[in-house]
């Protein structure tokens, strides 16, 4: 008994830390970005200014002078060492400066330390964006 009583604890605490991870605003920046296909391989590089702004209701998202806001239609987090080593999925739907709207996951992924950024629209499937940050930062 004692030991499914520690296992429900365990449980418990790993859920809500995963939730409190999903639940922070994080900000995101990238200097570079990279433009793949279908097949994850690089098309082109583009020297820019990319910010990524989020938490679990809404995005932001501003490359170059453009900026795409939009609502968090889900996320979901499994990290073992917060933006180190483990994984975040976000599904939103984001709105251009122009008005157009459009479906986008977003994989957030850790490993060995090192961060990655991948956008993928459902509207461009041949076309995904990927991102390594300079900048990592939870905001206030």
């Amino acid at each position: 008994m004692k030991k499914q009583i520690l296992i429900v604890l365990l449980l418990s605490a790993a859920g809500i830390s995963s939730y409190a991870q999903c639940d922070k605003k994080i900000v995101f920046t990238s200097g570079k970005t990279e433009f793949l296909n279908s097949n994850n391989e690089l098309q082109k590089t583009k020297e820019e200014l990319t910010t990524v702004e989020y938490d679990s209701k809404e995005i932001i998202i501003t490359p170059g002078d453009n900026i795409m806001e939009g609502t968090v239609n889900s996320v979901s987090c499994d990290w073992k060492t917060p933006f180190k080593e483990g994984k975040t999925v976000i599904k939103a739907t984001l709105t251009s400066a122009n008005g157009k709207t459009m479906n986008m996951t977003i994989t957030i992924e850790g490993i060995d330390g090192k961060l990655t950024l991948l956008g993928e629209f459902d509207e461009m499937a041949d076309r995904k964006i990927r991102l390594t940050p300079d900048k990592f930062e939870e905001k206030k």
